[in-house]
C-alpha cells in the first residue's frame, strides 16, 4: 500500500542516472565527484566526470537541490540507466529518505519512485527509451520473474543468483559464424545482449586476450556481499616482478576494435618512399604567409591535404563494406581520422566535411583536433562516422608500419619520419629531405590498382607539391 509519506518522498527525492551517450556506448566509469552529499547543486552544474569507452565527459545535473547521496565511487564501471546520485529537490521539508534509499524490506511487490515523465538528460539526442532496463526482484519477495532464463544468466554475470542448466548458447546466426572464424566457444562467451543474446562484441572481448585473474576469496556471506556497491578496479602487483592493470575504458575500446578490424577486414599495407623536400620548402614558406597566421602550419597539414587531393581523384576508395547488406557504400564526403596519443590511449577523432576545407581551415582544424584530445575533451561525436584516417607514426622517430583500419573506415595512411638521406635528384646524389608512407586498405572494397593509385597520388603530390592546385 502506498502511503503519502511514500508519495511526497518519491516527489521531493529525484534521481539522475547515467545518461546515454549514443553511439552504442553501453557503460562509463565514474572518474572523479565534484559534489558530496549535503552539498548544494543547481541545473546546469556538473556534478561528476566519467569515461566512455571513446572519451572522459563532464555530466551536469538537470535540477536544482541538496546532493543526498552518491550511489557509487570513483573509479566503478555503471551501467547507462543505473542511478548514480539521489538530490532532496525540496530540502528542509522532513527527515524521511526515499524508500530506494531505504534498507530493503521484504514486501509482496518493491515499489520504487517513479521516473520523471518526458525528456530525459542525455548527452546525445533527446532522451532514452522508458524503462529499457529492469531491476530484479529483491530478496525475501515474492514477484514472478518472467523470463528466468534471462535473469539467471544475468544473475551469473553479477556474482549471484542460480547456476544456469547447461543449453545452446543464444546467438544470431552471424555471429555464431564470426565466432567459428575466430575459433571461440560460444559456451565460454559472456552473453551481454538483451535476454542473454550473445553479441558481435562479445565474441570480439571473448578473442582479446586477457591477464589470468588470481582466485577470488570464498564468499562467507553471501548477502552482505551482494549489498555492497562494487569495488573500483585497481592496479595490482604480484610481488615486485609484475603488475597488471584492468582492461576499461578506452584502452577495453581499442583492443576490441583492432581485433574486429583485423579479424573482420583483410588488410592490404602498400609502402612508397619519397622524397619531400619541396614540400618542406614549402612548409616552411606558408609558416611566413599572412592568410596561414593564427594557424600551426606542419608537413601533417600538406600530408592531410594530399591525402584529399588523392581521394577526389580516386573516390572509390572513400567506402565501407556494409556485412548485414552485402553492400560496399560510398561515401561522398570525407570525415579524415587523425590517429591521437593521449593519456588514457589512442583515440581517432576525425574533421568532418574535410574535404571542403581550405587549407587555412584545414589548418585550423587539425589544431583545434589536437588540442582536444591532448586535454582529454574529445566528444564522441568527433570520433564518430569516420572515413579515412592518418596516423603520424614519425613523430616517434619510426620509419613506416603496417597500421590497422579503424573498424568501418576503407584506408588508413601512415606517415613516417622525415629524414635526411642520400638521394639520387637530377641524376646527382644529394643529400635530400625523404620518408615513406604506408598505406592498409580493406581488401573486400579495395583493389590492389585501386589502393597504389591512391598511394601513388598521396607520393607525387609530396614530391611535387605545386599538384595541389594542378589537380585539385
Amino acid at each position: 500500500m502506498t502511503t503519502m509519506t511514500d508519495t511526497s518522498n518519491a516527489a521531493r527525492f529525484r534521481e539522475f542516472k547515467m545518461p546515454d551517450v549514443g553511439e552504442g556506448l553501453t557503460e562509463a566509469e565514474i572518474l572523479k565527484w565534484f559534489v558530496q552529499p549535503g552539498d548544494t547543486v543547481s541545473d546546469g552544474q556538473v556534478v561528476c566526470e566519467v569515461e566512455t569507452a571513446k572519451a572522459a565527459v563532464e555530466l551536469p545535473i538537470p535540477f536544482d537541490g541538496v546532493v543526498h547521496e552518491l550511489r557509487f565511487p570513483e573509479g566503478t564501471t555503471v551501467d547507462v540507466g543505473q542511478v548514480i546520485i539521489a538530490v532532496d529537490v525540496a530540502p528542509g521539508s522532513g527527515d524521511t529518505a526515499p524508500a530506494a534509499v531505504a534498507a530493503p524490506v521484504a514486501e509482496p511487490e518493491p515499489s520504487e519512485p517513479e521516473a520523471p515523465k518526458g525528456r530525459q538528460p542525455v548527452l546525445v539526442g533527446y532522451g532514452v527509451a522508458e524503462s529499457s532496463t529492469k531491476r530484479r526482484a529483491r530478496k525475501g519477495t515474492s514477484a514472478a520473474v518472467p523470463a528466468a532464463a534471462a535473469a539467471a544468466i544475468q544473475g551469473e554475470m553479477n556474482g549471484h543468483g542460480a547456476v544456469v542448466p547447461e543449453s545452446r548458447p543464444l546467438a544470431k546466426p552471424p555471429v555464431r559464424k564470426l565466432a567459428k572464424d575466430l575459433g571461440i566457444d560460444l559456451a565460454t562467451v559472456v552473453p551481454t545482449g538483451e535476454g542473454g543474446i550473445i553479441t558481435r562484441e562479445d565474441v570480439h572481448a571473448a578473442a582479446t586476450p586477457v591477464p589470468a585473474q588470481a582466485p577470488a576469496p570464498i564468499a562467507a556471506a553471501p548477502v552482505a556481499a551482494e549489498a555492497q556497491a562494487p569495488a573500483p578496479a585497481v592496479v595490482t602487483t604480484v610481488g615486485a616482478r609484475e603488475t597488471r592493470i584492468p582492461v576499461k575504458g578506452v584502452r577495453k575500446a581499442i583492443a576490441q576494435a583492432m581485433v574486429g578490424s583485423a579479424f573482420t577486414a583483410p588488410h592490404v599495407t602498400e609502402f612508397v618512399t619519397v622524397d619531400v623536400t619541396r614540400t618542406m620548402k614549402l612548409v616552411a614558406e606558408l609558416k611566413e604567409d599572412k592568410e596561414m597566421a593564427g594557424v600551426r602550419v606542419n608537413p601533417l597539414l600538406l600530408i592531410a591535404k594530399a591525402l584529399l587531393v588523392a581521394i577526389r581523384r580516386n573516390p572509390e576508395v572513400n567506402a565501407a563494406w556494409d556485412e548485414a547488406n552485402q553492400e560496399i557504400v560510398q561515401k561522398h564526403y570525407v570525415n579524415l581520422g587523425i590517429a591521437a596519443a593521449t593519456p588514457r590511449g589512442l583515440i581517432v577523432p576525425n574533421i568532418k566535411d574535410a574535404h571542403e576545407q581550405t587549407l587555412p581551415q584545414l589548418a585550423a582544424s587539425l589544431g583545434e583536433l589536437v588540442s582536444t584530445a591532448r586535454e582529454g575533451k574529445t566528444s564522441p561525436a568527433a570520433m564518430a562516422g569516420g572515413t579515412v584516417t592518418i596516423t603520424n607514426v614519425g613523430v616517434f622517430g619510426v620509419d613506416t608500419g603496417t597500421p590497422i583500419l579503424n573498424p568501418g573506415e576503407s584506408a588508413i595512411l601512415a606517415v613516417g619520419a622525415i629524414k635526411l638521406q642520400p638521394w639520387v635528384h637530377k641524376g646527382k646524389v644529394k643529400p635530400r629531405q625523404v620518408t615513406t608512407l604506408a598505406l592498409s586498405f580493406d581488401h573486400r572494397l579495395v583493389d590492389g590498382e585501386l589502393g597504389s593509385k591512391v598511394l601513388a597520388d598521396v607520393a607525387a603530390i609530396l614530391e611535387q607539391p605545386k599538384r595541389l592546385i594542378t589537380w585539385a
